[in-house]
């Protein structure tokens, strides 16, 4: 599940709203072990995703580097590459 959560520091075009609120999301479920949670739980977990959203956005806006930003294509290209060679080209 995990491995859905991707690198969102340092791209240019920086990450969007969207990316940050999914990694979010993504870490509450593994946290939580919930996919989704039961109504009593809904509550809980949708606080959660937005606190770790708020604090993954500080988090972004407060690192620096002197390192040139990443290109995404390139990244993607790379991450499809190493899908690849991992699991098979899937014919």
């Amino acid at each position: 599940m995990c491995r859905n959560i991707k690198t969102l520091f340092n791209f240019e075009p920086p990450a969007t709203e969207l990316e940050i609120r999914d990694a979010s999301l993504q870490f509450v479920r593994k946290l939580s072990g919930f996919n989704v949670p039961s109504q009593a739980n809904a509550a809980a977990f949708d606080k959660a995703v937005e606190q770790v959203a708020a604090n993954a956005r500080e988090l972004i806006a407060s690192l620096h580097t002197n390192a040139a930003p990443r290109n995404r294509e390139v990244e993607a290209a790379k991450a499809k590459a190493r899908s690849a060679e991992r699991f098979g080209s899937g014919g």
